[in-house]
């Protein structure tokens, strides 16, 4: 049978056509997450053939008669010298169904905040668990760290059914206790699939020795899960990256607001507030690589040029005006501590909200979750490294910072140490609040430039 060939513009248009999932890895020490990542790429045809002789001379230094697949992802040398996964792994790779970007997160507790990075922006979170222990403590943590990034698929992998004889029971038992566990934190969809990483059981090929599970093999299901891009119902938004007055004989009046939209869709004649002046106008045009257009949408980096001369500069947000957030100089949120120094209780920090960074202050740290059972700990008075607590925050300048649970990247910052720019926190807000006592976040006189 001949086949006609395909040339490599049109193959490229066709992978621009499939959609992307970001998914991350979880699960606790030596569960196997670097194997079933590396199982994933290898069968998935996904390693180059220097990749693979790379890590099959590694393996041969190590003593192993087979190729160890944990190494296409551990890169660091630590990472070899201790069979350890450090720092999140990010892999790219795609199938005729769907690209993919991977984030191979470390198990240890110390490496929570990684995880929390490599999920942070993950459509689908894969959580391993060995089946020869079950559900443990660092699952628990894994998965509610997961339903606190609100990360909308986690997918229960059920590893080393190999070593537990493929037990049906085993791995029932299993689901089962995860499964209630992740739905009392709300994560809204759940899988569970029984595999063995290192042999290729149902991660990319159906397993020959399960035969009574008839359900999706790991990639079946990172092809076929719905990832929700709906743009119309996102709420709109442009944080202002460069203003752009090229102030030439050709273009003696043009000015531009130039930046990525972060949220939903733009389009000309509609009418758009600037936050937080509050300015307003409509949209005149849209920019996208030089070419006109009606309509823009998130990723896509363009400008829009206004009806109206108004004042913006770089961190500005631009938004429909019939769905503006609220300003605010007072911040409700949860973080999580990724610095190795304390956060404390009036603490000096920066906050970075997409393009605008004010100075603020710790006002308070209400609790401290504690991950093993959801419990909070009142007024711990700091936060340290991998600690997830609820903050409260005053800011110099007001901002326009939507919730979490409506905008993943709207509704998220960091906090950073004014004096080195190390990022000491990861926040995501909560509703913004009026503060009750408007002169309880004042600084200290002799704090000058940070009494707000």
């Amino acid at each position: 049978m001949s086949t006609t060939p395909v040339s490599a513009a049109e193959e490229l248009a066709g992978l621009s056509a499939t959609t992307l999932l970001r998914f991350a890895t979880a699960g606790s020490v030596d569960d196997g997450k670097s194997t079933l990542v590396g199982r994933l790429l290898h069968d998935s045809k996904s390693v180059l053939a220097d990749q693979l002789e790379a890590v099959e001379h590694a393996s041969r230094s190590r003593g192993a008669a087979e190729p160890d697949l944990a190494l296409l992802t551990d890169g660091l040398r630590a990472e070899r010298e201790q069979g350890i996964t450090i720092d999140v792994a990010y892999r790219y790779f795609a199938t005729p169904r769907r690209r993919f970007i991977l984030a191979d997160t470390p198990g240890h507790v110390q490496y929570t905040r990684n995880m929390v990075t490599g999920a942070s922006t993950a459509d689908l979170a894969v959580v391993l668990v060995d089946a020869r222990n079950g559900v443990i403590e660092q699952t628990r943590r894994h998965a509610a760290v997961a339903a606190l990034l609100r990360v909308p698929h986690v997918v229960l992998a059920v590893n080393k059914m190999d070593l537990v004889d493929y037990a049906e029971p085993v791995f029932a038992a299993i689901a089962e206790e995860f499964t209630a566990y992740a739905s009392d934190l709300g994560v809204p969809e759940i899988t569970a699939i029984p595999i063995s990483a290192l042999a290729g059981d149902n991660v990319v090929e159906p397993s020959a020795h399960m035969d009574w599970y008839g359900g999706p093999t790991v990639l079946e299901h990172l092809e076929t899960v719905p990832v929700s891009h709906d743009l119309t119902s996102c709420h709109a938004r442009l944080p202002v990256q460069y203003v752009i007055r090229p102030q030439t004989a050709e273009h003696p009046d043009y000015r531009g607001y130039a930046g990525q939209i972060a949220a939903g869709t733009f389009r000309v004649g509609e009418s758009v507030t600037v936050l937080p002046s509050g300015a307003t106008s409509k949209i005149a045009g849209i920019d996208l690589l030089g070419t006109p257009v009606d309509v823009a949408w998130t990723p896509q980096s363009v400008t829009l040029l206004l009806e109206d001369d108004i004042d913006i500069s770089r961190g500005d947000l631009i938004v429909p005006s019939d769905d503006a957030p609220a300003t605010s100089q007072d911040v409700e949120a949860t973080v999580c501590h990724v610095a190795d120094t304390p956060l404390t209780v009036g603490q000096r920090v920066l906050l970075k909200h997409t393009t605008r960074t004010v100075k603020a202050i710790v006002k308070e740290i209400p609790s401290r979750l504690t991950l093993d059972d959801l419990s909070q700990h009142p007024d711990p008075g700091q936060l340290v490294a991998n600690d997830i607590g609820r903050v409260k925050v005053r800011i110099a300048e007001p901002i326009a910072l939507d919730s979490y649970a409506a905008s993943r990247r709207t509704g998220s910052f960091l906090l950073i140490d004014p004096s080195d720019g190390t990022t000491l926190a990861a926040g995501m807000a909560g509703e913004a609040f009026a503060a009750a006592d408007t002169a309880a976040p004042a600084a200290d006189a002799d704090d000058e430039g940070w009494d707000f």
